[in-house]
């Protein structure tokens, strides 16, 4: 075990947060799946639905660990060579996207030979985050200006959304808040990001508009479904998302401050998205308010810290705004989650990160976390060879130190020190000194 933590490199709070979630996601999702494991005349047997959690969580960890070997300035290229990958993949999903179970949204790809499916806007969603990273950290000689951003900057970024809208608002929603987000960190003009804003809000009002004007379109088939989201939220009629608010108010109020006990939710039989959307829920009813909300809210904020940390201690811009817009985000993401729980929020369809149950979901999630342990690891690798170096000149200096003692302890036993230098001792230079390569 040792072997394999030393074997761990990058900020070890960040590790040690993500395995507590990890772990912690096992007894939540084996318990609400008995609402999947009854679907179609099933058994109601939920140990399936735990191997699955289990593989895909060790798939997740097995990605995290490759991807933060990887040098992160590798991902600048790799995200600029990415999107018109990104972009092929979300026409596919939009035109040949399958239904996953308990879901309403063709979101998901099927990857043919293994089985499994993939929901391609969250590879979108890091992708496009690197890419925004890396245009606000490239060196310039001029300004930015509104006119060169619109091309090499927000084309990709609307052309991205573009693709995801149509079958997902909310993830197009948040994508687009986060991206405003980390140009604002990375001092993108302010007038220029109201601009943008606007834009996006008047497209959103056109979009809108044309699903009216051709109300049987493919493509608008979900603008109903998000008037109806938002028209349940603001209180004026009744429906699904009604019916599944209600019955996560009724799980957070049967768990008060101490919970009916691991797997005792009555809930997460009524809950269509038990072990996803609503996953918390369930965890405060089981777990109670104290231990399950605010103790898994408790480790999204230590999490947030030590991102804001990594983020602070990285020496280049890219790495700080690759911390940001990957970190950031996953903590946002769990806010969601649990205010949609609350009813603070309208029901969004976000899930819990690295406690809900989803392949592609915890596996892009362990993607960014990877880059971002790439960047801390660096880091770590920057001060170490600092501390190294600073070792050698010490030890360096106490062995010149005992040499200068003995040399001058001889010269005062011949009678005086008039043919003493001190020079012949500097360390100013030492990469040529013998004793360098001892100390190596």
């Amino acid at each position: 075990m040792k072997e394999l933590i030393s074997k761990l490199k990058g900020d070890k709070g960040i590790w040690s947060y993500v395995a507590l979630l990890a772990l912690f996601s096992f007894m939540p999702v084996f318990s609400a799946s008995s609402n999947l494991a009854y679907l179609g005349h099933g058994t109601g047997n939920t140990l399936g639905y735990l191997v699955k959690h289990f593989v895909h969580i060790c798939l997740g960890f097995a990605i995290i660990y490759w991807v933060h070997n990887i040098p992160y300035h590798y991902f600048r290229a790799i995200s600029k060579a990415g999107l018109p990958i990104v972009w092929i993949l979300l026409a596919y999903t939009l035109v040949k996207g399958t239904v996953i179970a308990g879901a309403n949204a063709s979101r998901w790809i099927q990857i043919p030979f293994v089985g499994l499916s993939f929901q391609t806007s969250t590879l979108a969603a890091i992708v496009l985050f690197i890419f925004v990273a890396r245009y606000l950290s490239k060196t310039r000689e001029t300004p930015i200006t509104f006119k060169s951003s619109l091309w090499e900057l927000w084309a990709p970024v609307f052309i991205t959304l573009m693709f995801i809208l149509p079958a997902n608002f909310s993830t197009t929603a948040f994508i687009f808040a986060m991206v405003l987000m980390l140009v604002f960190i990375g001092q993108y003009p302010m007038k220029y990001i109201g601009i943008i804003l606007g834009s996006g809000i008047v497209f959103i009002v056109l979009f809108w508009g044309l699903s009216k004007a051709f109300p049987d379109a493919k493509l608008f088939s979900r603008v109903r479904t998000w008037e109806s989201r938002i028209e349940n939220f603001i209180g004026n009629k009744a429906g699904e998302d009604d019916y599944q608010i209600e019955k996560a108010k009724i799980a957070i109020a049967s768990g008060q401050l101490y919970g009916l006990g691991p797997g005792k939710s009555v809930q997460k039989n009524f809950l269509p998205q038990s072990s996803s959307d609503f996953i918390y829920a369930i965890i405060v009813e089981e777990y109670g308010l104290i231990i399950g909300g605010f103790g898994v809210l408790l480790l999204y904020m230590l999490l947030l810290v030590r991102f804001i940390i990594a983020s602070h201690k990285a020496n280049t811009l890219f790495g700080k705004l690759v911390v940001i817009g990957l970190g950031f985000p996953m903590i946002f993401q769990a806010l969601i989650n649990m205010g949609v729980a609350v009813e603070l929020l309208p029901v969004t369809g976000q899930t819990l990160p690295l406690i809900s149950s989803g392949g592609s979901s915890i596996w892009m999630t362990c993607f960014g976390l990877g880059i971002i342990l790439s960047v801390t690891k660096k880091e770590e690798e920057i001060a170490k060879e600092k501390l190294d170096k600073e070792k050698r000149e010490e030890i360096l200096q106490r062995l010149i130190d005992k040499e200068m003692e003995a040399d001058l302890k001889e010269v005062d036993s011949k009678g005086g020190i008039d043919d003493f230098d001190a020079n012949d001792y500097s360390i100013t230079d030492n990469s040529s000194n013998p004793m360098n390569a001892v100390l190596k």
